[in-house]
């Protein structure tokens, strides 16, 4: 169930109220008239089930409430009510398959920001893959792989291809493109610097290494891995499982790669750092196409169910 906390101007209230009244799936509404301030206006509060989540919203958005009001959105966690088991029976389809495309554009307009925080975590991950690659220690790549925070600009490109939204799409893609930028830029100073101290040489980089030369030697399974990580990561953001990013993160090899290219850049090894680039370019393209080949899916599915029903 979500839980809608609106702030209505004082004449679209009984509009609003109607709304929500035929809306299948909807439960517990409450009118505060004249509770807000801050804009002013009357107070509606009520519950409804996912999967009638986004049909409302959109309704309400139809009606200016979020020019003229507000309109915000929260998960429910724990609801103990037959009307809320009632509400969520009569909802068509079922709640784990609904796609809220208003909260997943806003999610991934905020994971996809160019911040100071985004582009820190992307530096530091990098970082921590340089030394798994050149210790070849597979803990220390997967590691990298779970902090690096690059899937959120590329499930921005995503929800801006299928929804299309070209300010969300530019924004992914400068955040994708700074952040690896200046990332492999800090990890070749890095690599410069741990050299210099005696914990990086070039024959630890050219060494066989059975742990991590899979980096710098893409196949066609680096781009089939990065085809299902990309499914999976966009299933897990449409149906707020947020649990198997972690599983997506550490599946694909965009930030290790993007280490072992700047260190054999540092030093170098270009056949490596080619090598490493093309790898990471296709973990790139494969998540993208295939997360946008999940949304589609779900947008024309979860339209012939409700047509069904």
């Amino acid at each position: 169930m979500l839980h809608l906390r609106l702030i209505t101007p004082p004449d679209d209230t009984d509009d609003v109220v109607r709304l929500i009244e035929k809306t299948v799936g909807t439960a517990h509404l409450v009118v505060l008239p004249g509770a807000a301030r801050n804009p002013a206006g009357d107070v509606v509060l009520c519950d409804v089930a996912r999967e009638a989540g986004d049909e409302l919203i959109a309704a309400l958005r139809a009606l200016d409430l979020d020019r003229t009001g507000s309109i915000a959105v929260e998960n429910i966690d724990l609801s103990l009510s037959h009307r809320a088991d009632k509400a969520e029976a009569e909802a068509p389809g079922e709640g784990a398959d609904a796609v809220l495309w208003e909260g997943l554009t806003e999610a991934t307009h905020e994971e996809s920001t160019l911040s100071v925080t985004y582009v820190a975590f992307l530096v530091l991950a990098t970082m921590i893959a340089a030394c798994g690659v050149v210790l070849d220690n597979a803990i220390l790549i997967v590691g990298a792989m779970a902090v690096g925070p690059e899937f959120g600009p590329l499930a921005g490109i995503c929800t801006a291809l299928v929804q299309r939204h070209p300010r969300l799409a530019l924004r992914s893609v400068i955040a994708l493109l700074v952040g690896f930028a200046v990332a492999m830029l800090v990890t070749v100073g890095f690599t410069y610097f741990m050299d210099g101290l005696g914990l990086f040489t070039k024959v630890q980089l050219e060494a066989t290494r059975p742990n991590t030369n899979f980096i710098y030697r893409p196949d066609a399974f680096s781009f089939v891995v990065a085809v299902l990580a990309g499914i999976a990561g966009i299933l897990s953001l449409t149906s707020a499982k947020s649990g198997a990013l972690v599983g997506v993160a550490i599946s694909v090899t965009t930030v290790p790669a993007a280490a072992n290219a700047a260190v054999a850049f540092a030093y170098n090894e270009y056949r490596q750092a080619w090598g490493s680039t093309e790898q990471l370019l296709l973990n790139l393209l494969g998540i993208v196409l295939a997360g946008t080949a999940t949304l589609i899916a779900q947008k024309y599915f979860w339209r012939q169910r409700r047509q069904e029903t």
